[in-house]
C-alpha cells in the first residue's frame, strides 16, 4: 500500500526547506567522514523486491563473492532483495560489506550481512547516490525496477558528459538487460540523441566470472589495483 503525502501550507515548505540545507550537510559530512575510510569497493544494485530463491539472488551472492576475493569490498543499498544478496556474499568472503540505506514507505529495512560500522541511513536520495559514485570503483547492476535504472543512468550519463572519472558499469543477466540495450540502439541512437560510442560505457554479462574479467581488464588498463 502505497504511503500518503500529507500537504503543507507554502509557509511550512519555506520553513522546512531553509532546515533541510542542515539535514543535507550533515547527511553528506557523515556519509564522507565514513565511507572515506572503507578503501575500494565495488557497488552493486538490483531490485529489493528480489527473493532468495531466486537465481539472480544467487548470482548476485556470487559476483559479491569474487569481488571480495579479487581484493574489493561491496558497497549496496542497504536493503532486501539484491542488495541483500551483495551484503551477504562480501560477508560471506570475510570482506567489507557497506550499507547505504534509505528510508522509504515500503521494501526497505537493513539488511544483516552489513559490517557493524559500515552501515548507513540516508533520507535523500540524491546524497546517497553521491556516496555510491564517490566511494565506488565500478558498478555492477542486477535487474531491478525503477530504482536501479536511475542509479545506471546517473552514472553513464556522469561519464557520458565527463563530470567524473570512467569506471565499468556491468550489467549483469543479458535475458533482463537485452530489450533495453536494443532500445536504446533502435531507438536512442537511431535518433541521434546518444552517440554510438555511448555503448561503450556499459558492458553487458551473465557469469561472476565475467564480472571480474571487465573490472580486472580495466584496472590493469590504467595501471590501477584494488589496493591503490
Amino acid at each position: 500500500m502505497r504511503k500518503e503525502h500529507k500537504h503543507k501550507s507554502w509557509n511550512e515548505i519555506k520553513t522546512n526547506d531553509s532546515w533541510a540545507i542542515f539535514k543535507i550537510m550533515g547527511e553528506f559530512v557523515g556519509g564522507y567522514e565514513k565511507l572515506s575510510k572503507i578503501g575500494p569497493c565495488i557497488s552493486i544494485f538490483g531490485s529489493a523486491r528480489t527473493k532468495p530463491d531466486h537465481k539472480y539472488y544467487q548470482l548476485a551472492v556470487d559476483v559479491a563473492s569474487k569481488i571480495v576475493e579479487h581484493g574489493y569490498g561491496v558497497i549496496t543499498g542497504g536493503g532486501p532483495g539484491i542488495m541483500e544478496a551483495g551484503n551477504k556474499g562480501a560477508y560471506i568472503a570475510g570482506g567489507t560489506s557497506v550499507g547505504l540505506n534509505i528510508e522509504l514507505p515500503f521494501e526497505q529495512h537493513d539488511n544483516p550481512y552489513i559490517d557493524n560500522d559500515k552501515s548507513l541511513d540516508f533520507d535523500y536520495f540524491f546524497v546517497r547516490k553521491v556516496m555510491f559514485v564517490k566511494y565506488s570503483q565500478g558498478f555492477v547492476v542486477m535487474p531491478g525496477g525503477f530504482g536501479t535504472l536511475d542509479e545506471l543512468f546517473e552514472a553513464m550519463t556522469l561519464i557520458q558528459t565527463l563530470k567524473i572519472e570512467t569506471f565499468p558499469i556491468i550489467l549483469v543477466g543479458t535475458e533482463f538487460w537485452g530489450g533495453l540495450v536494443d532500445w536504446i540502439k533502435s531507438t536512442l541512437i537511431e535518433a541521434g540523441n546518444i552517440s554510438p560510442e555511448d555503448l561503450d560505457l556499459f558492458h553487458v554479462v551473465d557469469s561472476a566470472d565475467d564480472v571480474i574479467d571487465i573490472l580486472n581488464d580495466f584496472y590493469k588498463e590504467f595501471r590501477l589495483s584494488p589496493n591503490f
